[in-house]
């Protein structure tokens, strides 16, 4: 039996090198461990239904399907097409969709009891806000400050503190029919937050992150890393939340109580590795590598 052989797909459309510089560094990592992987556009697999099946057109068509795929990339359609192919994803479209929406994330968190500021989702709007009577309901609900933060949205953009009533309905109208949630501000984490990543229901690398400029904690936002040890109760929490929206990696996002009790601020199925690398040294790509050769020696 010759060397597994996989895909790793990435976003074709991507303009920024740090993505692509990502997606290598788990090829190469990949190879120096025995796999066979091969660097994919999304754009380069034409998503298609032919015959009542669903087949691969364009540059790889007629070609053999990989043993597996690491689906680096947000293309839900494409990732539950190739399932529906027979293959194998890490993460699983399922998993990547999940965290991808962050009203469906806490959705499959509160499924699974896990900790986590009180949320309201936003109602669904179609073109623009027309309506704000129900509006005052959920400002009771939640109180000021409070956070809202548009559905889909990475690097802690799209998230926004809002002071009171007259801000909330200002930016629902800014927001427009995007959808976006509301939750409780945590005011004990103003400013900080810790990144565990979690691989095979383990946690391999933590970091400490802090801004004082901001309530976000976000290395992209001006936030600093520090190196971190977590307690058993966040490493605990850390790999149930990465359970919870079926993940097999995950990059989980806790925020401190007021008593320091962990609390899930986001799980992110595709967590960037360079920042946790650059403060800690560990190389998270290795452990993710490992978890897939295991995996595939087990089915």
């Amino acid at each position: 039996m010759g060397k597994p052989n996989g895909w790793i797909i990435y976003n074709g459309n991507s303009t920024h090198e740090k993505f692509y510089n990502l997606v290598k560094w788990i090829d190469t990592v990949a190879h120096e461990k025995g796999l066979e992987t091969e660097l994919i556009k999304n754009n380069e697999l034409v998503v298609s239904m032919e015959n009542g099946k669903s087949i691969i057109k364009g540059k790889h068509e007629g070609k053999a399907l990989p043993d597996f795929v690491i689906f680096w990339d947000k293309d839900i359609y494409l990732a539950k097409h190739l399932e529906k192919m027979g293959l194998k994803l890490y993460n699983s479209a399922s998993a990547i969709e999940v965290c991808d929406d962050k009203a469906l994330t806490h959705q499959a968190l509160a499924d699974n009891s896990v900790p986590m500021p009180k949320t309201v989702i936003g109602p669904k709007v179609f073109y623009k806000v027309s309506s704000l009577e129900n509006y005052e309901n959920i400002a009771d609900e939640i109180g000021f400050p409070m956070i809202i933060k548009e559905a889909f949205g990475s690097f802690g953009q799209q998230v926004y503190l809002i002071q009171n009533y007259d801000e909330m309905i200002e930016k629902v109208k800014e927001i427009g029919n995007k959808p976006h949630l509301f939750q409780e501000m945590i005011e004990s984490s103003y400013g900080k937050d810790v990144r565990l990543h979690v691989v095979g229901g383990k946690v391999v690398a933590s970091m400490l992150r802090t801004s004082e400029v901001d309530f976000r904690a976000n290395v992209s936002n001006g936030g600093k890393m520090h190196r971190y040890t977590p307690s058993e109760a966040e490493k605990q929490l850390a790999i149930h939340a990465s359970l919870a929206v079926g993940a097999s990696f995950a990059g989980v996002d806790l925020l401190f109580g007021p008593n320091d009790e962990p609390i899930v601020c986001e799980v992110n199925s595709n967590a960037h590795m360079k920042n946790i690398f650059d403060c800690t040294g560990i190389d998270v790509t290795e452990y993710i590598i490992d978890f897939i050769l295991e995996d595939l020696q087990n089915r």
